[in-house]
C-alpha cells in the first residue's frame, strides 16, 4: 500500500505506474481516493472544531457553576449537546470515508523500480544471469516421479485416496533427502548470520491482509473454519507478521530471518494440479529468508537474498538462472523481483525454485512495522526469498545428478546428512 499524502501529490506518477503494470481499469482508483480523501480531511476538520469548541465550552460551564450562574450554564451545556449530535456524525463519516479509501488503497499497486523491465506478463521477464553450465546427457532422463519410483520413494495413489490429488507420500531415500535439503539450508543460511526462526504456521486475518493482495489471499490461502486464521502459504507471511504494530530502534537492524514451514496452497485456477508430479501441489515444506531493514539497505539486502539462493543450488552443483520479473509479473505489493530458475535435463529449459521479493514499505505500512531513530519513526523495508523448497527442489536435484546407470549422486555438501551416502541405489 503506497502513502496516501504520496498518491495526493502525485496522482499521474501512480496513474503512470498502473499504467507500466498494464491495469488500466484501476486508473478511476486514483481519482477515487482524491476525492474521498478530500472529503475525510474536510469531515475531520469540522470535527476538530467542534472538538475544540466542546472543551472550550466545557471550561466555560466549570466557570459559570463555580460562580453560581446555573442559567447560563444550563445554556451552554445544550450548546454542547446540539455540537455532540453532528460530532457524533462527523465521527461515524470519518470511519466510513477512512475505510473507503483503506478498501481502496489496498489494491492500487505499489510503485515499481525503476530498473524494472516493462512487460504484460511472465512470457517477458528477462534473464539477469546464469550460473553453472546446463547439461543434458546423452541417456534418457526420466520424468522426476519415475525416478523417485526406482528408488521406492514417492506413493501418489495412497494420498489421492487419503488426500486428493496434489499431495503426496514421499518414503524412504528420498524421504531422507527431501529432509537433508532442509537441513543443510537452515545451517547454510545461519552460517550466513540469519537468526534460524519456527515460527506459528497458521495466521490471523490482519496479518494475512496486511503481507498479501485480496487476489493472492483468495488463489492461495485455506480459511480455517469458524476461526479468525488461516494456514500458510509460505512462512514469510508468517516472519513478517511478527514484527505486526512494532517500533524498532535503528540499532537493532537488520532483522534476518531464516525459518522452516510447512506451506499450504490452494492453487486456485492451477494448471497439472491434476497430473501426475511434486512441481504444483497443496502441501509442501520450505526453508524461507526475510528481512526487515531500513529504506536505504534494501536494495542491498536484495542483491544478498537472491545470490544465496544461488550460492546454495551451485554448492549442489545444479545449474541455476536468475529471471527478473517484467512489471505486469509483478504482484502488486512488490517493488523489484527476481525468480531463481534450475536447470531440467529433462526437459532442456529452466524452471523456477525460488522467488526473492523487494516489497519497500508496503508490507510494513499495512502491518504498522515503524523504525525509530534520529529523522524520528518512519516505516521500515521488508524483503523475502525462498532458500529452498522441495520437493520441487528434488526434481532438479534428480534429475541433474542421476547417473547412466540409474544411481543418483549425493553432493558432497549433503552427505553429512544422509549418513555419508555417496549415491542412491
Amino acid at each position: 500500500m503506497i502513502d496516501i499524502k504520496f498518491l495526493r501529490e502525485n496522482p499521474e506518477a501512480v496513474k503512470e505506474n498502473i499504467r507500466k503494470k498494464f491495469q488500466d481499469e484501476k486508473l478511476p482508483m486514483v481519482d477515487e481516493v482524491i476525492e474521498l480523501d478530500t472529503q475525510a480531511r474536510k469531515t475531520q476538520q469540522e470535527a476538530d472544531e467542534l472538538r475544540s469548541k466542546r472543551n472550550k465550552i466545557s471550561k466555560e460551564i466549570g466557570k459559570l457553576m463555580g460562580q453560581g450562574k446555573k442559567e447560563e450554564a444550563e445554556e451552554k451545556k445544550a450548546e454542547v449537546a446540539a455540537g455532540a449530535k453532528r460530532l457524533a456524525e462527523l465521527e461515524a463519516l470519518e470511519t466510513q470515508l477512512q475505510e473507503k479509501i483503506t478498501k481502496i488503497m489496498m489494491v492500487i499497486p505499489n510503485i515499481i523500480d525503476p530498473s524494472v523491465p516493462i512487460g504484460k506478463d511472465d512470457s517477458e521477464n528477462v534473464e539477469v544471469t546464469k550460473y553453472g553450465e546446463p547439461v543434458v546427457p546423452d541417456f534418457e532422463i526420466p520424468y522426476h516421479t519415475e525416478i523417485m519410483e526406482r528408488f521406492h520413494g514417492i506413493d501418489l495413489d495412497s494420498a489421492g485416496k487419503v488426500a486428493g490429488n496434489g499431495f503426496y507420500y514421499l518414503m524412504g531415500d528420498i524421504a531422507r533427502l527431501h529432509s537433508a535439503v532442509i537441513a543443510y539450508a537452515r545451517d547454510f543460511m545461519i552460517d550466513r548470520g540469519f537468526t534460524y526462526c519456527v515460527p506459528p504456521f497458521m495466521i490471523r486475518s490482519n496479518v494475512v491482509t496486511g503481507v498479501m493482495s485480496f487476489a493472492e489471499m483468495d488463489a492461495m490461502m485455506y480459511k480455517i473454519e469458524g476461526e479468525d486464521l488461516y494456514l500458510i502459504g509460505t512462512s514469510e507471511h508468517s516472519m513478517i507478521g511478527k514484527f505486526i504494530d512494532t517500533i524498532i530502534p535503528e540499532e537493532q537492524l537488520p532483522k534476518t530471518l531464516t525459518s522452516y514451514s510447512p506451506c499450504f496452497r490452494k492453487e486456485k485456477g492451477a494448471h497439472g494440479i491434476e497430473e501426475r508430479g511434486v512441481y504444483r501441489i497443496h502441501q509442501f515444506e520450505k526453508q524461507e529468508m526475510i528481512v526487515v531493514c531500513k529504506p536505504e539497505d534494501s536494495k542491498m539486502w536484495f542483491d544478498k537474498l537472491w545470490q544465496n539462493t544461488v550460492d546454495l543450488f551451485r554448492s549442489m552443483d545444479i545449474p541455476v538462472r536468475t529471471l527478473e520479473c517484467c512489471s505486469g509479473d509483478l504482484a502488486d505489493l512488490k517493488v523489484k523481483s527476481y525468480d531463481v530458475e534450475a536447470w531440467s535435463p529433462r526437459q532442456k529449459k529452466y524452471f523456477e525454485v525460488g522467488s526473492c521479493s523487494n516489497l519497500g514499505d508496503a508490507q510494513a505500512r499495512r502491518l504498522k512495522i515503524r523504525i525509530s531513530g534520529e529523522k524520528g519513526k518512519y516505516f521500515a523495508h521488508t524483503l523475502n526469498n525462498t532458500v529452498v523448497a522441495p520437493p520441487r527442489m528434488l526434481i532438479a536435484f534428480l534429475e541433474n545428478n542421476l547417473q547412466a546407470d540409474g544411481r543418483v549422486r549425493i553432493p558432497e555438501v549433503l552427505r553429512p546428512y544422509m549418513g555419508g551416502k555417496e549415491y542412491l541405489q
